[in-house]
C-alpha cells in the first residue's frame, strides 16, 4: 500500500531528485546517514494525506486536523511553498529511496533569539530512531546558520513518551508544563516545554554522548 502512494522516480538518486528551489540557503537541504530532509512539493501529497490520517499522529501534534484528507495535504503543500507555516518547513524523507516519511520545522519566536522545533513521523516509521536523526539534523543547522538564535525550545503532549525520548535524545531539558491547543482534539491537552541553548548544544555537538 505505501509503495502505491509514494510516486518516486526510482532512476534518479535522491540528491537528483533535489529541485533547484529546494536549495535554500535560508533553509538548505539537510542530508543525514538515513534522510533527506527537503521542502514538502506536490509528488508528496498523497503519502501525506496518507501517514497523517492517523489518530495516533494527528492528537499528538497542535495543528493537524482529523480525519486528514488529500485536500488537507494539498493545502499544506500550498502553504508551505507560500512561507506561510514557520520559517522552515521539511518533508523527511528516506535517503535510499526518497519516500515520504513525515515532517519537521522551525519556527521563530518573537524575541529574535528563540526557535521552536516541531515534527512527527508515520506510524509504519516509528521505533527506528528517524525521529531523532531528523530533529539531531535540524537542531545543527538552526545552531549553524543562525546566529542570532540563542535557544531551541520543543513541546510534547505529557502523555508522549517517544516524543519526550526524542527530546531528551537531543540534549533538550526540561523547563515546564502547561497546555496547548489540539486542532485534533479541538481542546487544550497538558504538554511538556523543553530548551537546548547555544553552549549546551556545542558541548554535544558531535551527539556522541547523548
Amino acid at each position: 500500500m505505501q509503495g502505491e502512494l509514494i510516486r518516486v522516480d526510482q532512476s534518479r538518486s535522491p540528491q537528483e531528485r533535489l529541485r533547484p528551489e529546494r536549495l535554500r540557503t535560508d533553509c538548505p537541504v539537510l542530508l543525514s546517514e538515513r534522510l533527506v530532509m527537503r521542502a514538502p512539493h506536490e509528488e508528496d501529497i498523497d503519502a501525506l494525506s496518507h501517514l497523517a490520517n492517523n489518530a495516533k499522529v494527528a492528537t499528538m501534534v497542535s495543528r493537524m486536523p482529523h480525519p486528514y484528507t488529500a485536500n488537507d495535504a494539498a493545502d499544506f503543500v500550498r502553504r508551505t511553498k507560500n512561507g506561510e507555516i514557520g520559517k522552515c518547513v521539511y518533508a523527511i524523507t528516506k535517503a535510499e529511496n526518497g519516500a515520504f516519511m513525515g515532517c519537521c520545522g522551525v519556527e521563530p519566536h518573537a524575541d529574535g533569539r528563540t526557535v521552536e522545533i516541531g515534527y512527527w513521523l508515520g506510524e509504519p516509521y516509528w521505533n527506528q530512531g528517524y525521529t531523532t536523526e531528523a530533529c539531531h539534523a535540524l537542531v545543527d543547522m538552526v545552531f549553524r546558520t543562525r546566529e542570532n538564535v540563542d535557544q531551541i525550545d520543543a513541546r510534547c503532549r505529557v502523555m508522549n513518551i517517544a516524543s519526550r525520548r526524542v527530546i531528551q535524545k537531543c540534549g533538550f531539558q526540561f523547563q515546564g508544563s502547561g497546555l496547548a491547543a489540539s486542532l485534533a482534539l479541538g481542546s487544550n491537552v497538558p504538554v511538556e516545554w523543553y530548551r537546548l541553548d547555544r553552549k549546551t548544544w556545542m558541548s554535544l555537538r558531535s551527539w556522541g554522548s547523548l
